[in-house]
């Protein structure tokens, strides 16, 4: 939740540093009920991948209209997507593997629970 926060806040600085005006509205409440961990991934890989979608649209409308610093900046985006769509595919395929295995959901369980969220230079 801290890493989203974060590029959201990314996203909300450079509008405001292009003198932009943000406008924060309504979304619809995400999901909170799955039938199984598999499920959850399978939504979560599929939500990544409308992302990209997303910022690959944003991507090219900014190369159109020649906003070569929009196009910059949301270059950095682009390449998150890759790393975010890579992580979800990789505990989908885990969880895939494991076949709902208990003691394999306790393994990958205890693993994802040691990843801890670190801010770096590049990204603020």
């Amino acid at each position: 939740m801290q890493e989203e926060l974060s590029h959201a806040l990314k996203i909300f600085n450079f509008v405001n540093e292009r003198n932009g005006r943000v406008l924060l509205k309504a979304i619809d409440q995400p999901q909170t009920e799955w039938k199984s961990p598999l499920d959850v991934f399978e939504e979560t890989l599929r939500h990544e991948q409308k992302v990209t979608g997303m910022i690959n649209k944003m991507t090219d409308l900014a190369i159109s209209e020649k906003d070569h610093a929009t196009a910059s900046f949301l270059k950095w985006f682009v390449d998150e997507q890759v790393e975010e769509e890579a992580s979800a595919n990789k505990i989908l395929q885990q969880l895939v593997m494991i076949k709902g295995s208990t003691g394999g959901l306790f393994m990958l369980d205890k693993e994802l629970g040691k990843r801890s969220y670190k801010s770096s230079a590049k990204e603020d």
